[in-house]
């Protein structure tokens, strides 16, 4: 689901969504992260550059993922939000990304029971959606004020997990165009969401490491002041 009409009704309401981080080369001289562009009349973000991702959808909660349960990453998660609803988290991040770019993250197999409604096109490739090399990364929720307000978690995987050749966009949907692989060192040059720079600085500094920081940074803004937290300390920004 287009996050862009998620809310629609409810600009005031939160929802929970997954922002999926895909490097390519991450121990190259030039690695690379995949990026699209939102279109000019989006609600949310428009013209601007990002990754794929979107707002978790109610059926995602009725979708196996394999490895779902891996540690750390099924902790971090449940510390990260509500009470179980980690796994629709992650099958979220596998569903934007195939809906926006055409590529799958995930193994070959046989669905258990009836495919959930979202979820058909992907099925039909013959895939269960895969955890596999998640990392949670950083978590930011959309400020105060704004039409359409997210409480989002990153997730960084290496591009080699991909089942999909990594430049066959030809199954992507119209949310996001000019799917490309951006260098990280010229992203600047793009038109990004100030969000969007602070998580591509974060994981620069720690390439080619792609696995969870000891700390996860989260970003949030809930009254006058942004607020900078790494599990357990909080310190205002700004």
């Amino acid at each position: 689901m287009n996050a862009d009409g998620a809310a629609a009704g409810d600009p005031a309401r939160v929802r929970d969504a997954a922002t999926v981080i895909l490097v390519r080369d991450p121990d190259g001289p030039e690695p690379r992260v995949l990026m699209g562009q939102r279109g000019k009349h989006a609600a949310f973000m428009p013209n601007k550059y990002v990754f794929p991702g979107g707002a978790v959808d109610a059926v995602d909660a009725e979708v196996p993922v394999v490895a779902a349960e891996v540690e750390p990453l099924s902790a971090r998660l449940s510390e990260a939000a509500p009470a179980g609803i980690g796994p629709a988290v992650l099958a979220c991040a596998v569903r934007e990304l195939w809906e926006e770019t055409g590529q799958i993250l995930g193994v070959k197999g046989v669905w258990p029971g009836a495919v959930p409604a979202g979820w058909t096109s992907f099925a039909a490739t013959g895939h269960l959606p895969s955890a596999e090399a998640m990392a949670f990364v950083f978590r930011a929720k959309t400020p105060m004020g704004r039409p359409r307000r997210f409480d989002a978690r990153f997730l960084l995987v290496d591009a080699a997990r991909l089942a999909t050749d990594p430049d066959d966009f030809s199954r992507a949907s119209d949310e996001l165009t000019h799917l490309h692989w951006v260098r990280i060192a010229e992203a600047r040059d793009y038109e990004l969401p100030f969000i969007t720079q602070v998580v591509l600085a974060e994981i620069a500094g720690r390439l080619p490491d792609l696995t969870a920081p000891a700390l996860v940074p989260y970003f949030r803004n809930e009254d006058e002041a942004l607020h900078f937290e790494r599990l357990g300390g909080v310190s205002p920004l700004g």
